[in-house]
């Protein structure tokens, strides 16, 4: 009979309990012992829901306190000099957040997901230091717990060291013996703890087209460390996409078996033929660990069936596609979602784990069991041919599409903008958001649950507003914001005003840290029945006389931070959603807004991760940015932002998007950015980031200037703007101002220059 396995289990909380630890700790309000003492409630409920759902493999050393990368840093002793003398938890987080000495180490988007990683930083110098204490503690303590078919999650070396960066131009691949010698090491020290121990090793760099590089490493690596003991089986895990090339390789190998993704790659025939005439376990990714759809059970047996004829059942593990860590925890908070029933959260995806392993296996169903297989098909039946799905306005304006570029070309739209604003040269600005403070979040909260009128809500969202435009004055920003004050996030604002959309109360995902999303649920066609920031942004516009910022967030940033359906492409909901934002752009200029932003924050993050399947993704989300702003005139000014990317392989694209100004997160990577721009030729305006908000602490001055000097190095006075790295809704005001003011200062110390 096949057996079942969960890749991973999310580690926040089903109410949020880590996040709310973590930043009581960070804020001086609580101990660190408090927070252990939540995490280990947490772990012992996350194995109890797998145990409940009579999970035949269950994730231990899934759990973290911040992000796996950066434990993975701390169990191989790869610490960054800077940070030499810490200890614990003050190295761990100081790694993570930075502290009043040391910049935070660089994050960025987990393969084409929302979730950040730590980026480990080596040298040529580094020397490895296993440090097992956390992944044996935790074994021992799910074992305690009553676990007793654990695996343990580790990552992989290669994945490692193909996602990290170095300081001294050193390829970091050059220390994969080294670094496996000390896997070795860590194998030998787990094989010490019981009869038998599955290891699943992560290694998720061979669902990319790294993958023709890197497949020649794995025999030689993999079989060095399945031989460390006899008494251990590792499983050699990828996720997200096919992984053909590593497949080729396994099979040639002592591993005992492979995970491949059945949702993202359903078709998996290559690696199927691969692995029948082979003896390795398969592990089949079939329930969708990054996104929210009920499964179709009936089809994922049919997929199973198929698998059959190449892998027998004893050679066969099902379960999900990743990590869970990717969809909210459980729908058991969600009173009133009127889509409920076409949804799977966390927990729900263990039910649909059970009842698929119970079909594919045979056999009669309990009376619950056959109960649950019932809602599951009315479930697939209903969400087919509800009405609420199908707009036919909204077919038919996608279908008569024919515009997607703007009247002027920039070299033209630059004069006319340059001589209509007569900004200083290094213009400021911020992203757009201000501190989300707890007294904001009352307010808002209080309104949504009719605890106050209207009439009071929005006089204290103008009375924020109000306060931002002040200071902004005070400090002597360029261009200003409005703050945001009203929106809880950038996707659900918009989302919540939008046709087709529905919303949960409490679909929290991990996004880096504790911080954590709550993505909205594109169901339906989608339109815009009114403005959705016109009145907010006029508003705060009458009350300064210099320029404020129309802040939108963009098509496919919208695309890529929503929970999508899946039965229509993707590429026509982004149509749909660009049409949304073009009706929005229309109505803010022809209320006076000079300047809008249109924020692509997740633009790479829907990146396909194999290059065959990048021309379709690049031309529809380049046509739909564009289309989304087509409606401005020549004098309106369209900034875009971008979050963590590599650009070096995009910036054609960027650069088709046609944008008039691009503000990117280089703080934490210095100018290297910058020059990718340059040595392109790029004629827009660029506003780097100059100081890193995702760390608390607060740059100098000298610091910012000494930044900016470095961009100048790259890009001329006349192209470049300032501003910080990203949005400051995350952050505290004590942290924002001074920020902010020593960010002003040292622009007008490099304008007098």
């Amino acid at each position: 009979m096949s057996k079942s396995f969960v890749t991973g289990f999310p580690r926040i909380g089903e109410q949020r309990e880590l996040k709310f630890a973590l930043e009581s700790f960070w804020a001086g309000k609580t101990s660190f012992g408090e927070v252990e003492k939540v995490a280990t409630e947490l772990k012992k409920r996350h194995w109890n829901y797998q145990i409940d759902a009579k999970v035949d493999l269950i994730s231990v050393n899934d759990f973290s306190y911040y992000d796996l990368m950066l434990d993975n840093i701390v169990t191989f002793g790869a610490i960054p000099p800077r940070f030499a003398g810490l200890s614990g938890y003050d190295l761990y987080f100081s790694m993570a957040r930075g502290n009043a000495n040391s910049v935070a180490m660089e994050m960025t988007k987990w393969f084409n997901t929302n979730y950040h990683y730590i980026v480990p930083e080596l040298s040529r110098d580094v020397k490895f230091n296993l440090d097992s204490s956390k992944i044996v503690a935790e074994y021992k303590e799910a074992k305690e717990a009553g676990v007793k078919n654990a695996k343990i999650n580790l990552i992989g070396p290669i994945t490692f060291l193909a996602l990290s960066k170095t300081t001294d131009g050193s390829n970091a691949l050059d220390h994969l013996d080294a670094l496996s010698s000390e896997y070795v090491k860590l194998i030998a020290e787990l094989s010490k703890l019981d009869n038998e121990i599955i290891i699943q090793i992560d290694e998720p760099i061979f669902v990319t087209d790294r993958a023709a590089e890197l497949a020649s490493k794995i025999v030689p690596i993999y079989d060095t460390l399945a031989s460390v003991a006899d008494n251990v089986k590792i499983i050699f895990m990828t996720y997200f996409e096919h992984a053909n090339e590593a497949v080729a390789q396994v099979v040639k190998s002592k591993i005992w078996a492979i995970g491949l993704d059945f949702v993202h790659a359903a078709c998996q025939e290559e690696a199927l033929k691969l692995l029948s005439n082979s003896d390795k376990v398969l592990f089949a990714g079939l329930i969708d660990g990054r996104n929210v759809w009920v499964s179709n059970l009936d089809a994922k047996a049919e997929i199973v069936n198929k698998i059959k004829a190449f892998i027998p059942d004893e050679r066969l593990y099902i379960g999900t596609s990743c990590s869970l860590l990717h969809v909210p925890y459980t729908l058991k908070y969600e009173e009133n979602l009127s889509i409920k029933e076409w949804l799977a959260f966390g927990v729900e995806k263990l039910t649909e784990l059970r009842l698929l392993k119970k079909l594919v296996n045979g056999g009669d169903f309990c009376e619950i069991g056959s109960s649950l297989i019932e809602a599951n098909r009315s479930a697939i039946a209903s969400r087919k041919t509800s009405e609420l799905i199908n707009d036919i306005n909204v077919q038919n304006r996608v279908k008569s599409l024919t515009k997607f570029d703007r009247d002027t070309a920039y070299e033209e739209r630059i004069k006319i903008q340059k001589a209509t604003f007569n900004l200083p040269e290094l213009p400021t600005t911020t992203i757009g958001s201000f501190p989300q403070t707890p007294e904001l979040r009352q307010v808002r909260n209080a309104y949504k649950k009719s605890l106050i009128t209207k009439e009071s809500y929005e006089s204290e969202i103008k009375k924020y507003i109000d306060d931002c435009i002040k200071f902004q004055e005070e400090c002597g920003l360029d261009v200003l914001v409005h703050g945001e004050p009203e929106r809880n996030d950038m996707v659900e604002y918009f989302g919540e005003q939008l046709k087709g959309y529905a919303f949960s109360a409490n679909g929290w995902v991990q996004s880096y840290g504790s911080r954590c999303v709550k993505p909205p649920l594109l169901f339906g066609d989608v339109s815009r029945p009114a403005p959705m920031t016109v009145d907010w942004i006029t508003y705060a516009q009458s009350r300064t006389s210099k320029i404020m910022k129309g802040m939108l967030t963009g098509p496919v940033t919208i695309l890529n931070w929503s929970f999508v359906r899946d039965d229509k492409p993707r590429s026509e909901i982004a149509k749909e959603l660009a049409l949304c934002i073009y009706d929005e752009i229309d109505d803010l200029q022809k209320a006076g807004i000079k300047i809008i932003q249109v924020d692509e924050a997740a633009f790479k993050e829907g990146y396909p991760l194999r290059k065959e399947n990048i021309p379709a993704y690049e031309k529809f989300a380049v046509d739909c940015f564009k289309l989304s702003v087509c409606a401005a005139n020549a004098s309106t000014q369209i900034h875009t932002h971008m979050c963590y990317s590599e650009f070096n392989d995009i910036i054609k694209t960027i650069e088709a998007m046609d944008a008039d100004v691009i503000s990117i997160e280089t703080a934490r990577s210095g100018n290297e950015l910058l020059k990718i721009f340059k040595s392109v030729g790029y004629k827009q305006e660029v506003g780097p980031g100059v100081y890193d908000i995702h760390s608390p602490r607060i740059p100098t001055v000298e610091e910012i200037a000494a930044q900016i000097n470095a961009l100048l190095e790259v890009l001329p006075k006349s192209q470049l703007w300032i501003n910080p790295d990203c949005g400051l809704k995350t952050r505290k005001w004590p942290e924002v101002k001074p920020s902010l003011e020593n960010m002003v200062k040292a622009v007008k110390i490099i304008r007098m220059s």
